[in-house]
């Protein structure tokens, strides 16, 4: 009952962009990693089928379960790891790599282990990697007005406007202001969309030395480090205090029971996250979780209706979604921003990692955020050291 209470329309649109957001921006890349590995349009299908049940079930009971704004999402660095890593590798030992990954996954969440690892991460430096995975989406909005001025300072106008006199509701009349914009002027390509439920298909998995060393140990160090860590530091730069270890090994369990049908790896969110957790999904942090159920039913029709939810986002406008996602995330780039800079004594450690995060470096194949936030640590141990 109290989740019926605490539900609101701005989470529900939160739940929504999220979604919108974590869908057309990687999407591609998943689809791309599915006919590496050798699918065909069957086992695709399955592979969307898989990863919208797992997305959608743990956001909406890790949510209901803790209170607190829980989204997960597809490994996109694990997706882009496979383009290349799995070509050639037959489906059953892709499948059974996947599988290898996801008992690791949920073995480093329920043992704890990876839990006293990240709370050592001061929160300076979490909220400075925030700052940094997010800034780009805050510059999105504004390189978009090259290609569709009209569109989006149509976005940005009533977003202001709205922030001033119905700031609850300021992302959602962007949105409307956007699609307004888009119908008038013939951008909305909804003619190739077909209703169509994906069917799952359940491959046996099989294991090889060479799956496992190309495959597995690589999805799992990937999806750790540069997605997991990010996804805790989200958390906690946006001030909830919720136990890692469950988080963590749920969604590792959650990949463990549907990789036979093309899940290869769950993991926490960071920057849709951040979407449910920002003011605008709810003024009040305490009902922010509804936010997170709401994309947890998005990414279930998403499983459902694989192809076709693919077909209604790709007949959106580049632009609008660019726009719309910087614009929910312009008040969750301040606050980082804020609370990575309030500390003098850990303010260049933060800055050093905001700056190497937002650079969208990658080493090793491992993302930006995790070579922030070891550049940032680097950092602060050595100007402690110098201090005392």
């Amino acid at each position: 009952m109290r989740a019926f209470k605490d539900l609101s329309l701005s989470a529900i649109i939160a739940g929504f962009v999220t979604v919108l957001v974590g869908f057309t921006s990687s999407a591609v890349i998943v689809f791309q990693a599915a006919e590496a590995s050798g699918a065909n349009a069957a086992e695709v299908a399955s592979w969307m089928w898989a990863l919208g049940l797992g997305m959608g079930l743990t956001c909406i009971v890790l949510s209901l379960r803790y209170r607190v704004p829980i989204v997960t999402a597809w490994s996109t660095p694990g997706a882009a790891m496979l383009i290349t890593g799995a070509a050639g590798v037959p489906m059953s030992e892709a499948i059974g790599a996947f599988v290898v990954s996801a008992a690791l996954i949920t073995a480093a969440g329920f043992s704890g282990v990876f839990e006293r690892a990240i709370k050592r991460i001061p929160v300076s430096l979490a909220a400075g990697m925030l700052a940094g995975v997010l800034l780009r989406f805050g510059l999105n909005v504004f390189v978009a007005l090259q290609a569709q001025f009209l569109l989006v300072v149509s976005m940005c106008a009533v977003y202001l406007l709205a922030r001033r006199l119905l700031p609850r509701y300021a992302i959602i009349l962007a949105l409307a202001a956007g699609l307004a914009v888009a119908l008038l002027h013939g951008q909305l390509h909804f003619g190739d969309v077909r209703l169509e439920l994906a069917t799952p298909v359940f491959t046996l998995p099989s294991f090889s030395f060479a799956a496992l060393v190309g495959i597995a140990l690589p999805l799992f160090v990937v999806t750790m480090a540069s997605q997991n860590v990010p996804g805790v530091a989200v958390i906690r730069a946006s001030g909830y205090d919720v136990p890692v270890s469950p988080l963590v090994g749920w969604t590792g369990l959650t990949t463990l029971l549907l990789a036979p049908f093309g899940a290869y790896a769950l993991n926490l969110a960071a920057i849709t996250a951040a979407i449910c957790m920002g003011r605008e999904a709810h003024e009040d942090p305490s009902r922010r979780y509804m936010a997170a159920v709401s994309a947890g039913v998005f990414y279930l029709l998403i499983g459902a209706f694989g192809a076709t939810v693919g077909a209604v986002f790709s007949a959106l406008p580049k632009e609008l979604v660019l726009a719309i996602a910087g614009l929910a995330l312009l008040g969750t780039i301040g606050n980082g921003l804020a609370v990575a800079l309030r500390e003098d004594s850990d303010r260049e450690p933060a800055l050093i990692t905001f700056l190497v995060t937002a650079s969208g470096v990658t080493l090793a194949g491992v993302g930006s955020a995790f070579w922030g936030l070891v550049a940032g640590v680097i950092a602060l141990l050595v100007l402690r050291v110098r201090n005392r």
